[in-house]
């Protein structure tokens, strides 16, 4: 054989293998109709040829195998339309409005999206494009590269929360499918201990703990705890369930499973319990928390003036009784009524205490806030307000030299200070429910104390296993200064 057709024959031979690995290429994506390397390679599994691959459940993003795409994530801008958002994924104008249309179907209001919320892209190999390069000879055999395939949108997911989104599909040039979804929240029990140096809101932001959980500790806290007294060296102890979706934390809290907080000598225990259908907070002794009133009507604030009988006003420069508590806060601060009652008197002040609000309660007593804002929703003489409750906002109205709010005590038409108002207890835990109740408070203390199997730890309160045999009882425990069951 002559050297010339040797060389001819190794062309062929060349050639031959260029074109058969770039239709196996091709057939790899699909543009033949094939089912993909793996099923082109070794077909599939149920034909009994070739080796069996073992099947894994796909990685899903947004409820989408994204490991099948190449994923774009962007945020909306300023003033920025949709359209021009979809324009630089290649859909025109007519596709823009037929999404649209189909969004609107689904109460999915695409025109009023948000700058800052985010979007997802899921781009895929235009498989119609890259066949008619092909047939049309702009892809020669062995030239192919990724970077020359087109790519097409078939997934648009716009994120408008942490947890909801909106899928819109493309599965082709015709077709759009659109769904709604949410992501799922992941609870992850935590254990924040802290030293209180000037404030708990303090506290929680130098310890880097939600600032969900200062406003818990208030609201269960509330009625127990003076957050205007407290002193260096108060400390607290919480469980809670902190929320995820993915590994982003959410600012909130969803469930406190128990506390104790150490003021002033003392130790405050918070137990979760279900009564009447609704979790309060008990003391280790089957005491509620929650009493007639709240400790302050606001929070975020410090005392800048004390109840007094001959306090230096500080506009008027002459000594004269205040049969108040003065809380500095910023303006536009939430004021709450410290107890339920009835609105007697809406309006202003003539005597320098701008727009006031008095509320009677219970038992004689009456309470007064000063110097408002704004009123709450609602407020008019005759309304029916509940504990907690928002009657108004700090302001600076009447007689003022800064944002603040004058809250007022009367026991049967006299001034009390507020400080030192007697706290009517609330309903004690109930004879039925105490077994059930000294189940959960040694579940509680024991894990506050770090005794508790994580196995046993609290996850609902809606039934309770009673054990056979007696509960143990409560025993002091020096460590910590704690007690456990």
């Amino acid at each position: 054989m002559s050297s010339r057709l040797r060389k001819y024959l190794w062309m062929i031979v060349v050639a031959a293998l260029v074109v058969a690995a770039t239709i196996v290429l091709l057939w790899g994506y699909g543009v033949f109709g094939g089912g993909g390397w793996l099923s082109g390679l070794f077909g599939n599994s149920g034909n009994g040829g070739g080796p069996q691959i073992e099947e894994r459940e796909p990685e899903l993003m947004y409820d989408i195998p994204h490991l099948d795409y190449e994923i774009v994530e962007g945020t909306v801008g300023s003033g920025e339309p949709m359209g021009k958002i979809f324009e630089r994924f290649g859909i025109g104008p007519s596709r823009t409005y037929k999404i649209e249309q189909a969004c609107s179907r689904d109460s999915v209001f695409l025109r009023k999206v948000r700058a800052g919320h985010g979007y997802v892209a899921f781009m895929e190999r235009d498989t119609t494009a890259l066949r008619a390069m092909f047939e049309s000879g702009a892809v020669r055999a062995g030239t192919l590269r990724d970077s020359m395939i087109p790519r097409r949108l078939a997934h648009f997911v716009y994120v408008p929360s942490r947890t909801q989104y909106v899928v819109i599909s493309m599965p082709t040039r015709d077709s759009i499918v659109v769904r709604r979804g949410t992501k799922p929240i992941r609870l992850e029990r935590k254990t924040a201990v802290a030293s209180i140096n000037s404030s708990l809101w303090g506290a929680i932001e130098s310890n880097n703990l939600p600032v969900d959980l200062a406003s818990q500790l208030e609201n269960i806290y509330g009625w127990s705890v003076d957050f205007f007294g407290i002193q260096q060296g108060d400390s607290f102890e919480v469980i809670y369930d902190q929320p995820y979706v993915d590994t982003v934390k959410l600012n909130y809290i969803e469930q406190v499973w128990g506390a104790v907080f150490h003021h002033g000598g003392k130790q405050h225990f918070a137990i979760p319990f279900k009564q009447d259908g609704k979790i309060a907070y008990w003391d280790e002794n089957g005491n509620s928390l929650k009493k007639q009133f709240l400790k302050a009507p606001l929070s975020y604030t410090r005392i800048s003036s004390r109840f007094s009988n001959a306090r230096l006003h500080p506009i008027l420069r002459i000594y004269r009784p205040h049969h108040g508590i003065d809380y500095a806060a910023p303006s536009g601060t939430p004021v709450q009524s410290v107890a339920d009652g009835v609105v007697t008197r809406r309006g202003w002040d003539n005597g320098g205490g701008g727009n006031m609000v008095w509320i009677k309660h219970a038992r004689g007593y009456e309470t007064g806030y000063l110097h408002l804002r704004a009123y709450g929703k609602g407020i008019v003489v005759g309304a029916r307000v509940r504990q907690g409750q928002v009657i108004g906002e700090v302001g600076s109205t009447g007689r003022s030299t800064g944002p603040h709010l004058d809250y007022r005590l009367r026991v049967n038409g006299r001034p009390m200070d507020p400080l030192k108002i007697p706290q009517e207890p609330g309903e004690p835990i109930k004879k039925a429910n105490y077994d059930a109740f000294s189940v959960v408070r040694a579940k509680v203390l024991g894990e506050l104390d770090g005794t508790l199997p994580e196995s046993e730890r609290l996850t609902q309160l809606d039934s309770i296993a009673i054990p056979d045999g007696p509960l143990a009882p409560v025993v002091p425990s020096a460590e910590k200064g704690k007690s456990i069951i």
